[in-house]
């Protein structure tokens, strides 16, 4: 392993190449300022934290040494005394308030699921984080979300009986989640903006709008024959998807030819340090893929159902009331990186201790985002959420099945599954035809 000795660090030569040339470029940081200020931060916190593990490792020898003698504790009033006496338990404090500004709606406001990938598999990464929205259609037509009886087997090709049971359990989606005032979604024949309202003209010739007006969140095309129609419940959105030359559009009588739910909300990129990303080679890896995601050219040409999908989705637009809206981001993503206790190879101090992960880890995450405020105006805006330790992220492993989530967007409820592969069940990114 070759290193480089720069400003009193000891870097491996292939972490220093991807720093210099790829990392910071871009960011407004040039290597002096940032090697510079990163040693003395190292320089300073590393006998710190080295002074903190040593106290930890005493706490623990003295534990072990009393377990030796004791075995398992009988007398907790007894084992509270003695964690005490050692500083493993200290005097509980006064009240303690905290409040926080500033922080995202995925967070504050927006129920949803969040997903776990290990960010160092940039095919996981990049299905992540096109896994905000998903096809309702493909996401019923490859599961056991309708049952494969009475001639609805999922077979090898489209079966015209399961895409109508799909497309009927759709429109019954939107009664419950989206109601119009009048009259159901299976009866609707054409869809159009008018004064910043949604005008539903049914197939008996009647017309009729939203129940609550103001779940229409927005729309993509022309205000008389819209592209897709945006709709809000519970904050996560309903996307209509209108093509009369779509697969499904095409013979549907208002020419909807899917729906689209706002998904996963979050996704934790998990650096793996402790486990897959140990050496400098590995965290190359890891910090060139979290790079590419901040900005947006992160590729990874996979093949599925005879197509290939490379690369991040673009974003999502809509004009709710006929005025220009941002971008719709992609779902939130939060860097998940160890805690402060172990210490790694690639980077080592003036006398040879290795620099801690926390420093390390921290500096080199927070370079990739400066990215994000490069890319062209309308595209995600720079966010990043780093979580210091594994137990932030482990509320989020839990999925709900698919039915149960999807449940959730009825009057009282909301949400909806999202796989960790990036596509609903097991059916192909859609392509306008509910897949097998």
């Amino acid at each position: 392993m070759s290193r480089i000795e720069s400003h009193g660090l000891s870097i491996d030569t292939e972490l220093h190449r991807f720093l210099i040339e790829e990392a910071l470029p871009g960011t407004g940081v040039d290597p002096e300022t940032f090697l510079t200020g990163f040693s003395a931060i190292v320089h300073d916190l590393a006998p710190k934290n080295r002074a903190l593990l040593a106290k930890r490792d005493e706490m623990q020898a003295k534990i072990d040494a009393w377990h030796k003698e004791n075995g398992a504790p009988i007398d907790m009033d007894a084992y509270e005394a003695f964690l005490r006496d050692i500083g493993y338990l200290l005097p509980e404090g006064g009240e303690v308030k905290v409040t926080t500004s500033n922080v995202d709606a995925e967070i504050t406001r927006i129920a949803g699921p969040q997903l776990v990938v290990p960010v160092m598999n940039a095919r996981y990464a990049l299905n992540a984080a096109n896994a905000r929205w998903g096809s309702l259609y493909d996401a019923l037509y490859g599961t056991d979300a309708i049952a494969e009886t009475d001639g609805a087997e999922k077979g090898k090709g489209y079966n015209p009986v399961r895409g109508a049971k799909v497309i009927a359990w759709g429109r019954q989606l939107l009664d419950d989640s989206a109601p119009l005032a009048a009259g159901s979604w299976s009866n609707v024949a054409s869809l159009s903006i008018q004064d910043g309202a949604l005008f539903v003209t049914l197939s008996d010739g009647g017309v009729t709008g939203l129940s609550d007006p103001a779940q229409l969140a927005g729309y993509r095309g022309a205000a008389d024959k819209p592209d897709a129609v945006l709709l809000v419940k519970n904050n996560l959105h309903t996307e209509i998807v209108i093509d009369a030359n779509g697969m499904i559009g095409k013979s549907d009588p208002a020419h909807i030819n899917d729906i689209w739910l706002e998904s996963a909300i979050t996704t934790i990129m998990d650096c793996e340090d402790s486990v897959a990303a140990v050496d400098a080679e590995d965290k190359v890896v890891v910090y060139g893929n979290w790079l590419g995601l901040m900005k947006g050219d992160l590729t990874e040409e996979v093949s599925k159902g005879g197509k290939s999908f490379p690369a991040l989705n673009a974003d999502r637009t809509t004009r709710p009331d006929g005025r220009p809206r941002r971008a719709w981001p992609p779902l939130m993503l939060r860097a998940r990186r160890p805690p402060d206790d172990q210490s790694g190879d690639p980077r080592p101090g003036r006398q040879g201790s290795a620099g801690r992960h926390h420093g390390r880890r921290g500096h080199r995450a927070d370079r990739p985002p400066r990215h994000r405020s490069e890319r062209p105006s309308g595209q995600f805006a720079q966010r990043l959420d780093v979580c210091r330790q594994a137990e932030d992220a482990r509320s989020g492993r839990g999925c709900l099945r698919l039915r149960d989530l999807l449940a959730r967007r009825g009057p009282d409820r909301h949400g909806a599954e999202r796989h960790q592969d990036g596509h609903h069940g097991r059916g192909a990114p859609h392509d306008g035809q509910p897949q097998g």
